[in-house]
């Protein structure tokens, strides 16, 4: 098996959540039992490897104070850089300790992982890293630095930025002139941009005005939870689907169901709600090419806020058996756990 999965929050959970990566998942769990702020964890190294996941999309978060405690959040640029430098570095660290992970920033580095899976001896796991609200970038000319220390996927908000409108506040002011000037620098350098948690109208702007690559790679379907801008709406899914991108469908419970909040229990929802927002962009696209998997595990959620029948990294393959039962061939199955995301990466990333 190989998966990809689109938004991974693995530097977060070690570098915020404290978390030591590489022992077992049952080990961690052990360790904690289960009185860790962020709930029962839900992925390991070993894990991601042992669940065929060869891929993920490594976020770096840097969340603003406002919405965390002052020990975990940023007031100020300088600290929300300082923030993701860190987590940048841990996923360099990974690479240097171990030499089946690879930061992927080209083709050729992709094709390595992809190829490690074919040889069947010792697969790779392959980590893009995906800067997950733009305030640790100072000022846009500053993206080189990012870019040159392997950075491929740029999210311009999670909450308000200098750079766009988020999705929490109600704010609907854009894309700023420093958000314009910094989609230019991207271009150049041929980067992904990623438009989950950006309100509606930086969204749309975004999307009539970046010429490269562009993905919600951690986005549910506002039809299924109408309640917010966080979700995509048919018209937002209908333009990714025009420019050939890709949506990332997250298995978190309040992003599966209305009025399901962080906390709630789990036994009302199933894989089948997960299957649901899947093939709603299908539905809506017409073919099933366009979406894949964007879990957000490890971030400030835990195994309590999985449907039943997901417990970690280790049970993303079930989705698949759920499209299966929903009457998807075995092609678009493979498709939304891993081609889809290859298809697009072999188009975006550099050679």
């Amino acid at each position: 098996m190989f998966i990809v999965d689109g938004y991974l929050n693995l530097a977060y959970d070690a570098v915020v959540n404290g978390r030591n990566h590489h022992q077992s998942l049952q080990q961690l769990r052990d360790h904690e039992k289960g009185r860790h702020p962020a709930g029962v964890a839900t992925l390991t190294l070993p894990a991601l490897k042992e669940a065929g996941i060869g891929l993920v999309f490594g976020t770096i978060f840097a969340p603003p104070a406002e919405r965390r405690t002052a020990e975990t959040g940023y007031h100020t640029q300088v600290q929300a850089e300082r923030m993701a430098t860190a987590q940048l570095d841990y996923y360099h660290r990974l690479v240097d300790e171990d030499e089946t992970i690879r930061l992927v920033g080209n083709q050729a580095e992709l094709a390595a992982v992809v190829a490690s899976f074919m040889d069947g001896e010792r697969p790779f796991l392959g980590i893009i890293p995906l800067l997950k609200g733009a305030d640790p970038i100072r000022e846009p000319e500053e993206l080189e630095r990012w870019v040159a220390r392997g950075l491929r996927i740029v999210g311009l908000a999670w909450d308000d930025t200098v750079y766009a409108s988020g999705f929490r506040r109600g704010s609907s002011f854009g894309l700023t002139k420093a958000g314009h000037q910094l989609l230019e620098i991207m271009a150049d350098f041929g980067l992904i941009a990623d438009i989950s948690h950006l309100s509606e109208k930086a969204s749309l702007e975004l999307l009539d005005s970046y010429p490269g690559a562009i993905i919600a790679a951690q986005s549910n379907v506002r039809a299924l939870v109408p309640d917010s801008q966080r979700h995509l709406s048919d018209t937002q899914i209908q333009l990714i689907g025009e420019r050939s991108g890709m949506i990332g469908i997250s298995p978190y419970n309040p992003l599966l169901q209305r009025g399901r909040r962080h906390g709630d229990p789990n036994h009302f929802l199933t894989i089948d709600h997960v299957v649901a927002h899947i093939d709603h962009v299908c539905q809506v696209l017409g073919d099933a090419a366009h979406v894949g998997l964007g879990t957000g595990l490890g971030g400030s959620f835990g195994a309590a806020d999985l449907p039943t029948g997901l417990d970690s990294v280790s049970d993303l393959g079930a989705i698949g058996k759920g499209l299966q039962e929903r009457g998807y061939e075995e092609a678009e199955v493979t498709a939304v756990l891993k081609t889809n995301w290859l298809h697009l990466l072999q188009h975006a990333l550099p050679e």
